[in-house]
This record gives C-alpha cells, structure tokens and sequence, in this order.
C-alpha cells in the first residue's frame, strides 16, 4: 500500500485528505495527475473543498482510495486517563454522533492570538 495526501489551504490553516493506491506512483506523476484533475474539476464540483473534488475523480478514474470517517470500521479515543479511554460512536445516525469538521490551531501559551 502507499500513501498519498491532498493539501488544501496556506501555512496557518489547511485541510488535507490522504489516499492509498496499491501501486506506487512517484511523486512528480502524482503532482501532474492531481494538476490535471484540478484543472478539470476546479470551476465545478459538488463537493464542500476541491482536494476533496480531487480525491472523487482519483478513486473513480485511478484506483485510489480517499481515507475518510465513512470508511472507519472502529474508532478509539486513548488517554493516560482510565476513564477517557472508549470505543467511540463512528455511525452517522448515532444522536451523540457530532456532525463537524475539526480545525487545529496552534496557540500561544499565553492565550492570544496573533494578528
């Protein structure tokens, strides 16, 4: 299996989306298959991001496979805590199931942000 990742976004704030493909693709292929993709999908897509536009056309027409939460098959969360360790709810119609999208920002110990 190899790894690939889509990023999307500037230095501060990025989204990012990783694939597996069972062959190997060097890097540079990689980069013109996704410039080309990007250029086809980039003024329509369905989607909420472009990397994400870009991951569809991928395991549609290229054999990869995005890893997304839909494809989880079980989630643990793990703590030094006993009582923070458990299997976590990973079904989208579970109630306690939250429905967002997660950001994280690197703060300074003092609590401000930057300008």
């Amino acid at each position: 299996m190899f790894f690939y990742e889509l990023r999307e976004g500037d230095n501060d704030i990025y989204a990012d989306v990783l694939l597996v493909n069972e062959e190997e693709m060097d890097a540079d292929s990689f980069f013109e298959l996704v410039q080309s993709i990007r250029i086809s999908v980039q003024d329509h897509f369905e989607e909420d991001t472009l990397i994400e536009a870009i991951a569809n056309e991928l395991e549609r027409d290229h054999g990869f496979i995005p890893i997304s939460d839909e494809r989880l098959t079980a989630s643990v969360n793990v703590s030094k805590q006993e009582d923070d360790n458990y299997l976590a709810s990973i079904d989208s119609d579970d109630d306690d199931s939250p429905d967002y999208r997660g950001i994280f920002v690197d703060m300074p110990a003092d609590g401000t942000l930057p300008n």
